[in-house]
C-alpha cells in the first residue's frame, strides 16, 4: 500500500461557554483534521489540538508542519512503516506533539481498517467501555452547583473540577459539591496553582469528602515538589503537565513523585508514545488516566480507543468534545450515563469525510 494524497482541513472551534483555567481563559479552539489517501482507497484520519502552554505549538505552527514538512514526508511512503515515518518526522517536529499525534491516530487509523477491527482492537484490545469524567472549569460556586446539577441529571456520575486559584475558594465548593451529591466520584485539578504548603492545607481540609484523585497540583518543572505532597499526604496525586514524555514518567517514576500519570495524546506526541509512556507506568505500578485537550470528537476517538486497549489505564477525562458548538465528529462513539462506546466500525470509526 502507498500514500497518493494528503490533505487537511483547519477547525475554528467555538466553545459553548468560555471557560477559565488557572491560567487562562479559553473561548474557542483550533483543531486540524488531516486526511491520508492510499491507493487501496482506504482512508486514514488524524487530529491536532495545538495548544501553546501545553504542545508548545500556535495552530499556524502546525498549518506549517503540515504543508512543509508532513506532507513531503508522507506522499508516496507505505503507511504500515509507521515507526520509520514517526521517527523521520520526530527529527522535523521535536516541538509539535499535537502534529506528530494527528500523524500517529491516521496511520494507526489506516493499518486497523485494513484489518477491519475497531482501532483498539488492532491495538490489542482489554475493554469495551470506559467511564469518563465531565471537567468543570473554574466558575463561581453557584455556577459550579448549577452546572454540577446539569451533568448529574445527564447520569454523569464523576466529576472533575477545576481550580488553582483560590484555596479557600476551592475547599468550598467541593465542600458543597460533596454535600449536594454524596454519591458521585470528585476528582480535582490543581492546575499547578498550589504551593506544598497549600497543597498540604487541601489535602487536610478535603479529608473526609472522598477526592478520587489530586492531579498537578505544584508547578511543572518542580519535580521535589510533586514528590513533596506525594510522600505526605493521602490524596493520589497525578501528573499532567509534569509529564509530556517517556523521560518525565521514567524520571518521575524512578524518583517515587508521583501515584498516577494523566496521558494526553497531545502532549506525549500520539498513540505509540503514549503506550510507551504507559509501559513506564506500569512498570513502576502507577494508574493512568487517558485525558484531552480542546479536541474534536476525532481527537476524543483516538484517546478512547488508546485508553480501552490496555489493562493499565484505571480512568478517562475524554470530554473534550463536549465543549463545542459544533462537532462533525459527533458519530465515532456513544457516550450514556458517562459511558463511552466505540462505534465499531474499523479504525477509529470515521470511514470518509
Amino acid at each position: 500500500m502507498i500514500i497518493t494524497n494528503i490533505g487537511y482541513e483547519r477547525l475554528e472551534l467555538e466553545l459553548l461557554v468560555p471557560y477559565t483555567i488557572a491560567y487562562e481563559e479559553i473561548s474557542k479552539a483550533t483543531n486540524f483534521i488531516l486526511k491520508i489517501e492510499t491507493d487501496e482507497k482506504i482512508l486514514g484520519f488524524g487530529c491536532a489540538a495545538p495548544d501553546v502552554a501545553v504542545t508548545h505549538e500556535s495552530p499556524d505552527d502546525v498549518e506549517q508542519a503540515i504543508k512543509n514538512t508532513i506532507i513531503p514526508i508522507l506522499k508516496g511512503k507505505n503507511p504500515f512503516m509507521v515507526s520509520s515515518i514517526l521517527e523521520e518526522l520526530s527529527h522535523q517536529l521535536s516541538q509539535k506533539s499535537s502534529a506528530l499525534a494527528m500523524v500517529d491516530m491516521a496511520l494507526l487509523d489506516i493499518s486497523a481498517k485494513k484489518m477491519k477491527v475497531p482501532l483498539y482492537q488492532f491495538l490489542g484490545g482489554y475493554r469495551h467501555e470506559i467511564a469518563t469524567s465531565i471537567t468543570i472549569g473554574i466558575l463561581p460556586l453557584e455556577e459550579t452547583l448549577k452546572l454540577a446539577s446539569e451533568y448529574v441529571k445527564q447520569k454523569f456520575f464523576i466529576l472533575k473540577i477545576k481550580g488553582g486559584l483560590s484555596l479557600e475558594g476551592d475547599i468550598e465548593k467541593l465542600k458543597k459539591l460533596r454535600e449536594t451529591f454524596p454519591h458521585i466520584q470528585l476528582r480535582f485539578d490543581g492546575n499547578q496553582g498550589y504551593s506544598v504548603s497549600e497543597t498540604q492545607a487541601f489535602d487536610e481540609a478535603v479529608k473526609e469528602m472522598n477526592i478520587e484523585i489530586l492531579e498537578q497540583p505544584t508547578k511543572p518543572g518542580f519535580d521535589e515538589h510533586l514528590g513533596a505532597v506525594k510522600n505526605t499526604l493521602d490524596l493520589p496525586i497525578m501528573a499532567d503537565e509534569s509529564l509530556k514524555s517517556v523521560k518525565d514518567a521514567f524520571r518521575l517514576a524512578k524518583n517515587q513523585r508521583i501515584d498516577m500519570v494523566n496521558i494526553k495524546l497531545m502532549k506525549v506526541g500520539g498513540i505509540h508514545e503514549g503506550m510507551r509512556v504507559n509501559t513506564v507506568a506500569n512498570a513502576a505500578n502507577l494508574e493512568a488516566m487517558v485525558g484531552c485537550l480542546d479536541e474534536c470528537a476525532l481527537g476524543i476517538s483516538a484517546g478512547l480507543h488508546f485508553a480501552l486497549s490496555r489493562s493499565n489505564i484505571k480512568y478517562a477525562d475524554l470530554d473534550g468534545h463536549l465543549e463545542f458548538k459544533k462537532d462533525p465528529f459527533s458519530n465515532l462513539f456513544h457516550l450514556k450515563n458517562g459511558i463511552l462506546r466505540p462505534n465499531q466500525n474499523p479504525g477509529l470509526g470515521l470511514m470518509d469525510w
